[in-house]
């Protein structure tokens, strides 16, 4: 996707907005304008009307005679060029002098009307004013109208626009500039965010600690999420690839060792010793690739938001019943006790897993004739998954392997085994990593009989 600037968004949505808010202003000033001007002009027109009105006379026979005041045609003269007409009328509409057929306006007596119109092929505004005159007797009722054409009232009107609109150019350029400056300086606290970002090595993945303004604060912690989202990762990968180098180094290094004493043996029964092995080692790394597998799932299925209830105890029953023959084979009781039905937040296959592996462990490891116990209770508001046995239990040393086992951290994860039998040193590695997964808590403690293991994974998350 092509980058965009956000200096020219920010600038072209302004301009955008500064422009259509400029027009509607510049509409209203139009209209204004035209108020103004036409306000103006009225009162002119008022003004002559009054002038030529007051020399309205009485003749000697009774009749009505006019001495028109040019002064009061030439203050509606105008740069514009503007045309003047005028008319004034006796009673009963008696054309007394001025423009015939100029177009008079109704109004009320005493009082004054303005019109727009038309006069010849000119656009003009009209004012009639009524009067009456006394002769001693009787009152001689008259009326002036005074018009000019449009020209200067449209003249003044564009005037005032093109003043208005060359303000607001000045205005629009002026904060056009100054948002290009404001948003250069407020953007420079992400240019430091980048450049710091940009210095570090690619290992360094340290929380970001740049002095950004508030409102980029929330891409600063959504960064040092990720960071540390990625260094967890890398974790996870490192171990992983720690655990695949540990295990498999021993089981293949005793194949190759056995095959070149294969090589050398002259007597059948030293090769068959070898044979047998080099069969077992192939054993081990087969389950050590199965484990590690596991917990190549169990890394991929983190933050897939694929959990949902479990029924733990159907889950625990199926495998009780699965590693049965496995615990025969070791003269072990296994058997299952406690809840019918229990539900968490899990999945059901690697649920599967974590038990198969602590079940498995507790097999191995508690010896011939052991009891080992597949557990599911509740306890308070949680769901406890328990593997108890009655075997030898875990010395202060191997407590201590099992406990960085949990927590997931440090070198590749040693031996767990809890006598001279050798284990992968996965499964409990394994069991953490899922636990985690849930968002369970994984425990280890001394059986209730005093002697052996107890494995106990707290499910809280049980909606």
């Amino acid at each position: 996707m092509k980058p965009y600037s956000l200096r020219r968004r920010l600038l072209l949505w302004l301009l955008l907005a500064t422009v259509s808010l400029g027009l509607i202003a510049l509409m209203d000033t139009w209209r204004e304008a035209l108020r103004t001007a036409q306000s103006v002009s009225d009162r002119v027109l008022i003004g002559s009307a009054l002038a030529i009105a007051e020399r309205v006379t009485v003749d000697e026979t009774g009749g009505l005679e006019v001495d028109i005041p040019y002064s009061s045609l030439e203050m509606l003269t105008s740069t514009a060029q503007d045309k003047v007409f005028y008319r004034v009328d006796g009673p009963v509409g008696r054309f007394l002098t001025g423009y015939d057929d100029l177009a008079v306006v109704p109004a009320p007596a005493g009082g004054v009307a303005f019109a727009d119109g038309v006069y010849g092929d000119v656009g003009i505004r009209s004012a009639t004013l009524r009067r009456e005159i006394s002769t001693g007797a009787t009152s001689i009722p008259f009326a002036v109208t005074v018009a000019e054409s449009t020209r200067a009232r449209t003249a003044l009107a564009r005037a005032i626009l093109w003043r208005s609109a060359l303000r607001l150019a000045v205005l629009i350029l002026g904060v056009s500039a100054l948002v290009w400056v404001a948003v250069t300086v407020a953007l420079r606290p992400l240019e430091r965010l980048g450049d710091a970002i940009a210095l570090r090595s690619p290992g360094d993945l340290r929380p970001v600690t740049a002095d950004t303004p508030e409102e980029v604060e929330p891409l600063v912690a959504a960064i040092n999420s990720f960071m540390l989202r990625l260094e967890t990762a890398l974790d996870a990968l490192r171990n992983f690839t720690g655990n695949a180098s540990h295990q498999l180094r021993t089981p293949l290094s005793v194949v190759r060792t056995q095959l070149a004493l294969m090589d050398r043996s002259s007597e059948p029964g030293d090769a068959a010793m070898a044979r047998e092995k080099a069969r077992i080692a192939l054993e081990r790394a087969e389950r050590v690739l199965a484990q590690l597998l596991v917990l190549a799932r169990v890394d991929a299925s983190s933050g897939a938001g694929v959990l949902q209830p479990v029924d733990i105890a159907a889950v625990a029953k199926e495998v009780t019943v699965e590693m049965v023959p496995v615990a025969l084979q070791q003269e072990i009781d296994l058997g299952y006790e406690g809840q019918d039905e229990a539900s968490a937040i899990a999945d059901a296959v690697l649920l599967a897993e974590l038990l198969k592996n602590l079940v498995a462990n507790a097999i191995r490891y508690a010896g011939r004739g052991a009891v080992v116990t597949v557990r599911v209770k509740r306890d308070d508001d949680a769901i406890a998954l328990e593997v108890e046995d009655n075997g030898p239990g875990l010395s202060p040393e191997q407590r201590a392997l099992a406990d960085r086992a949990r927590s997931g951290t440090g070198r590749p994860l040693p031996s767990l085994a809890r006598s001279q039998t050798s284990g992968t040193g996965l499964g409990l590695a394994i069991a953490a990593e899922i636990s985690a997964l849930f968002g369970a808590r994984l425990s280890l403690e001394t059986a209730r009989g005093g002697s052996g293991l107890l494995a106990r994974v707290i499910f809280e998350n049980t909606r």
